[in-house]
């Protein structure tokens, strides 16, 4: 049997870490046995399907490198063919017209809530025979009354529903549009998928699934349902409350190696190794070692995670996600990329980290009352001005041995010259080494960043 998965998100909302997971594990699942993976969009809600979410989930699957095989389906391409499924199954009494207003189908939940019995349609027009030709109508699917389905899911074991209690769902709209439940099933069967990998919260729709694809003589695929995520504070997360997107974190700096490497251990495990790159991944991944047990967020893992891989990728592969990065997010660093980088990895977590810190080097500065900035600080900048002005050669070297000549010429503690001229290059009591950071800067720049200081303490009267 060659394998065959799927991703099928909704394009309703963003790419978030739930829908991220399925995708992975899906897509290692069909890597590891040689098969093949596609992206199908379950887009039949058209009221709230968004071609922006879809361009979305498009760019986010590309950009963590989840690529797919061939073209990608869409679902509201292919009601043609739901249909006339549907039409061969109203032939074949598989399935029923109902004829039922909004308000009986009200007043009959209202009435079994109120008298504690499970809401459900009561089969009213599926042994009705009288046809009301004037009345709209919605088809439901003929489910069977008595036995059970069962199925053994790769992660929880065998599961039993009682058919009775399942309804006699909705596959056609009243707008002529098929519901979900059918056009997952048709779609799993006429895409030959053998693995159905999702989240737990379908576990509900399978049997429904399974019933359809047996009335119409089909092999169900087999289903894994992946335990939920909770967030840290140990909450449910959905769609639209409590969590961020994929987009989300590729714009606060993460790298997709380290989100991936996030994302295969909420839920699964190979003994206590916690990095995996993606060759790994590939080797190691099986549904046997899924839990069954709920995945909790942990954002300091992630942000370890992506530590580890800032300082362990290949710098090419680095430096291009950075550049991305910036991009994405307006930034503009002056062609300093690379000279941050190397700075400013051993100190931050992610690139938003990276940016933040390393601001001064590409905005200008505020500067703020501080006890390092006073009257005894002008004699000591004033100095360093004019030796800098001095410096031909503008490196690094250059200009440590300006500041050690004025240091020993003034007397001064290394204190009382570097945190007056650290503060005036940079706004901040803490920087990497300060003389690569003014060499960076540039003479000019660092000239009317040490003039702007004098004028500071000299215009707030700072004595």
């Amino acid at each position: 049997m060659k394998i065959k998965t799927r991703f099928a998100p909704s394009p309703t909302g963003s790419l978030h870490l739930g829908g991220a997971r399925t995708a992975l594990y899906s897509w290692l699942f069909a890597q590891k046995h040689n098969g093949s993976f596609i992206l199908r969009f379950e887009d039949t809600n058209k009221k709230n399907s968004k071609k922006y979410f879809v361009k979305e989930i498009i760019k986010n699957m590309k950009w963590m490198g989840l690529n797919w095989n061939k073209n990608i389906y869409f679902q509201s391409q292919r009601i043609k063919k739901y249909n006339k499924i549907i039409k061969k199954m109203l032939i074949n009494k598989k399935a029923y017209k109902c004829y039922c207003s909004k308000e009986r189908l009200k007043n009959l939940k209202k009435y079994q809530l109120k008298n504690k019995i499970k809401p459900r349609y009561d089969n009213l027009c599926r042994y009705n025979k009288k046809k009301l030709k004037k009345n709209k109508y919605v088809i439901r699917f003929k489910n069977p009354e008595f036995g059970e389905v069962v199925f053994k899911d790769q992660i929880r074991g065998k599961i039993k529903i009682k058919n009775k209690e399942l309804d006699d769902l909705i596959i056609q709209r009243s707008n002529g549009i098929p519901t979900y439940n059918f056009c997952v099933a048709i779609d799993d069967w006429d895409m030959k998928i053998t693995h159905v990998i999702r989240g737990e919260e379908h576990i509900s729709n399978t049997p429904k699934q399974i019933n359809i694809l047996h009335a119409i003589g089909i092999k169900p695929p087999i289903y894994a349902h992946l335990p939920i995520i909770l967030n840290e504070n140990g909450e449910k997360m959905s769609k639209r409350k409590n969590t961020k997107s994929i987009f989300e974190y590729k714009k606060n700096g993460y790298l997709p190696e380290a989100l991936l490497n996030y994302l295969i251990r909420l839920g699964w495990s190979h003994g206590n190794k916690e990095i995996f790159n993606i060759t790994e991944m590939k080797e190691l991944f099986n549904l046997k070692k899924v839990n069954k047990s709920a995945s909790l967020l942990n954002n300091n893992k992630l942000k370890w995670l992506n530590q580890h891989y800032l300082k362990n990728l290949n710098e090419k592969i680095i430096i291009k996600n950075f550049k991305n990065y910036i991009k994405l997010n307006k930034i503009r660093l002056n062609n300093l990329e690379i000279e941050i980088l190397k700075i400013f990895i051993p100190r931050c977590k992610t690139f938003k980290e990276i940016i933040k810190q390393s601001n001064y080097l590409y905005k200008n500065i505020k500067l703020k009352k501080n006890d390092y900035l006073c009257k005894n600080s002008i004699k000591p900048l004033k100095y360093i001005k004019k030796e800098f002005s001095s410096i031909k050669i503008w490196n690094e070297s250059n200009i440590q041995l300006k500041i050690n000549k004025i240091i020993e010429k003034l007397k001064l503690n290394i204190i009382d010259l570097n945190m007056p001229l650290r503060i005036s290059i940079t706004g901040q009591t803490k920087s990497p080494n300060l003389s690569l950071i003014i060499s960076l800067l540039g003479k000019h720049k660092a000239l009317e960043r040490i003039e702007n200081s004098i004028k500071y303490i000299n215009k707030n009267k700072i004595y």
